[in-house]
């Protein structure tokens, strides 16, 4: 938590060459305003904390009204941890208007004092665009623009941007050192720093776009990318009231775990904690423990969406009813089940019906035809049913023709029995079909993920039926309670009329049992449907692993980020064919193409190798130079460098990329160039780039390397 400046202390710490700046010509108005702020931020705290405990005292209640409590404790615990994790610097900056009206500051969260008077506006609210969006070619009616850089609760720099002549008045000039050039080459930590403050117009136009339809974010290394998938996830909950958590919500996917960690802080950082993140093996209960595939023909096999969708095949083979008729004893006579009768049953899901699930709707079908078949309205439907949940012969029937099946079990037998596979994929040549058996089918791979998501989505919970059953025993248990109860309260009434005997109707009867004995399922926080997905390093993504994600949107609204020039396995196609050929067909494309990480000297380098293999790829302009040019040496100097970088810098981080022996600390990682990407290093050590190997794979692999450096790059080779 950043504490709270008392409104006698100026938040600002400006000396040195910044000595100048702290001019109360300059500040004075700020340091005013941060009073009110501070004065209003205690008082909310304040309330909010006792809104809190009252209703953490409240009685919980049932049903809507305690998903309603709940959901009040959500936004007041998200909304007070916000206001204490931040203090004083949840404001970014200020903006003025041309029209002459008073500064407006930009918050992290909307802030209103006890008057009503608006101290911060919400950095999402339409009122804050321009001061991202601004340029001197669009001032979007701005005078001046003024950025703070807190450090430690303090403002130690500020940057004001001017927009008319008449704007200088009042404000510090530009320098070489402002708080945006100063941030693009601070020293980074094992988590991405805080850049809201500092989020360009091109970037901003990105994060306020639309979510109707698929959006492209494409852009090459440096250009703020995960920054905008990120903040636009934020942003998206915030003015969408589609995409509200009670609509959905939306699911933001990396492309690996070190990446998830490295922006863990972010989303709460901006106020919001309900997006789910994850990366699709998380979206899978295999996919922890899914290894590569070693072969790369039986990966690109399964890396087909058409595989995928002989899923659906393989689980219709389960659903095929009887041609066989059974005759079924019950207390009021035998009752003939046609092949008639059991394709009716049969039907009674609808197409698509998890099949767990829907199991427990075909046998409820068939009670309801056994009792028509059997034509005695005497026959109390409640009874019937409890002995038919008993007949053997019925269950066993239903067990062979409508079995209960698990994912694993199912894809198992994909690969493990070529019959069944061919008839599931007769597409496949008899090669293929050799090609992707195997000895232990149940080595799950990487590849085997999109067809084990589409199988669990496909079947449902296997225990679903055997939940079914207990529910309908214990509805019907407490049936015969509620009845006994009522009878009971109706024969105590001396009149036998009036009120009382309104207990008697059925409707009444169903109100009073219904729902009050709990399912017990617990639903997967990543099975979706979500209202709108975020996908990073979306370049990597295969058709098969896509599938994955359209089953969990069916709105289709994505924010897809990627750079194709990044696809270690090549991206021939454009965007908008990838997608089309997917399933998706609302797709613009926005591009990224000013690199603020990356220094200029290191991206000369990589451009050059990224080229060498790609012609045309996306390289972005870098808008700074570093501290020093890329190094050269040889990989037995990899200890020297590193050392030598300690010792000189006591904050940030390095990073070595190509060396799984090399030890890593607190302050140096060592990652593949696969786990490296997304993440960024002060100082990115490169060893042995030449064993990456040749061809589009080794080229991405390198240039991803090289680009992971904000600072510094040094190669080593092989002597």
């Amino acid at each position: 938590m950043t504490p709270l400046v008392p409104p006698a202390t100026s938040p600002f710490e400006l000396s040195g060459p910044l000595a100048a700046k702290a001019d109360p010509a300059l500040i004075a108005d700020d340091e005013q305003h941060f009073a009110a702020v501070a004065r209003s931020l205690e008082e909310a705290v304040a309330e909010l904390s006792g809104r809190l405990a009252a209703e953490l005292r409240s009685p919980g209640g049932a049903g809507r009204e305690a998903m309603d409590r709940d959901t009040r404790i959500h936004q007041l615990t998200g909304r007070l941890r916000a206001l204490r994790r931040f203090g004083l610097d949840l404001c970014l900056g200020r903006i003025v208007h041309a029209d002459g009206s008073e500064p407006v500051y930009i918050g992290r969260l909307g802030l209103t004092d006890a008057s009503g008077r608006r101290l911060l506006v919400d950095w999402r609210s339409p009122a804050a665009e321009p001061f991202f969006g601004a340029t001197h070619a669009d001032p979007m009616g701005l005078v001046s623009r003024r950025r703070y850089r807190w450090t430690g609760g303090r403002i130690g720099d500020y940057w004001d941007e001017v927009f008319t002549p008449d704007g200088l008045e009042g404000h510090a000039a530009l320098d070489d050192q402002s708080a945006f050039i100063a941030g693009l080459g601070g020293a980074r930590s094992a988590r991405m720093r805080d850049v809201l403050g500092t989020i360009q117009a091109d970037q901003d136009a990105v994060i306020r776009a639309g979510s109707r339809g698929a959006l492209v974010v494409d852009g090459g290394p440096g250009t703020g990318k995960t920054v905008v998938a990120l903040h636009r996830s934020a942003y998206l909950l915030y003015s969408d009231p589609r995409l509200g958590h009670r609509r959905g919500g939306v699911l933001f996917v990396g492309p690996h775990q070190p990446y998830l960690n490295y922006v863990a802080d972010v989303l709460p950082g901006l106020g919001e904690e309900g997006v789910q993140i994850c990366t699709l093996r998380d979206l899978v209960a295999e996919g922890a423990g899914a290894v590569p595939e070693t072969d790369p023909e039986v990966a690109r096999l399964k890396s087909s969406a058409d595989l995928v969708r002989a899923i659906e095949r393989a689980v219709r083979f389960y659903e095929e009813p009887p041609t066989d008729e059974l005759i079924v004893p019950t207390d009021w006579g035998d009752i003939r089940l046609t092949a008639d009768d059991w394709a009716e049953a049969f039907a009674a899901p609808g197409p698509g019906a998890p099949h767990n699930e829907a199991r427990a709707l075909v046998r409820a079908e068939l009670f309801t035809i056994l009792l028509d078949k059997l034509g005695n309205e005497d026959v109390p439907p409640e009874r019937f049913r409890a002995a038919l949940r008993h007949d053997r012969k019925l269950n066993e029937a239903l067990n062979r023709a409508w079995p209960l099946l698990e994912a694993g079990d199912l894809v198992e037998d994909l690969w493990s029995v070529p019959a069944y596979l061919r008839l599931c994929a007769p597409w496949l040549g008899p090669d293929d079909v050799q090609r992707l058996l195997r000895t232990d089918a149940r080595a799950w791979t990487v590849s085997d993920l999109p067809l084990l998501d589409a199988a669990r989505q496909r079947l449902g919970d296997p225990k679903s039926a055997a939940r079914s059953m207990r529910r309908e025993a214990a509805v019907a248990a407490e049936r015969e309670r509620t009845t006994a109860v009522i009878n009971s309260v109706v024969a105590s009434d001396d009149d036998g009329e009036g009120a009382v005997t309104m207990l008697l109707g059925q409707d009444l009867q169903d109100r009073l049992v219904d729902g009050s004995v709990p399912s017990g399922a617990v639903r997967d926080r990543l099975a979706g449907p979500f209202a709108h997905i975020v996908v990073d390093e979306a370049q990597e993504l295969t058709d098969a692993e896509w599938q994955m994600l359209l089953l969990r949107c069916p709105s289709r609204s994505f924010t897809i980020v990627g750079d194709r020039a990044q696809a270690r396995h090549g991206f021939t196609e454009s965007w908008e064919e990838r997608l089309r050929r997917i399933g998706l067909n609302r797709i613009e494309v926005a591009a990224l193409t000013i690199n603020y990480r990356t220094p200029a000297e290191v991206m000369a380098e990589a451009e050059q190798v990224i080229r060498a293999a790609l012609p045309d790829a996306n390289v972005p302009v870098s808008v700074r130079s570093g501290e020093v040019p890329v190094g050269h040496g040889s990989v037995a100097q990899r200890d020297t460098v590193i050392g030598d970088w300690l010792a000189a810098h006591t904050e940030g981080t390095a990073c070595v990329i190509g060396d799984p022996s090399f030890r890593e600390t607190p302050r140096v990682r060592s990652l593949t160039p696969e786990l490296a990407k997304g993440l960024e290093f002060d100082l990115v050590v490169l060893v042995d780039p030449d064993a990456f190997g040749d061809g589009i794979e080794g080229a991405v692999d390198r240039y991803v390397a090289m680009t992971r450096a904000t600072r510094q790059l040094t190669v080593l080779t092989r002597d």
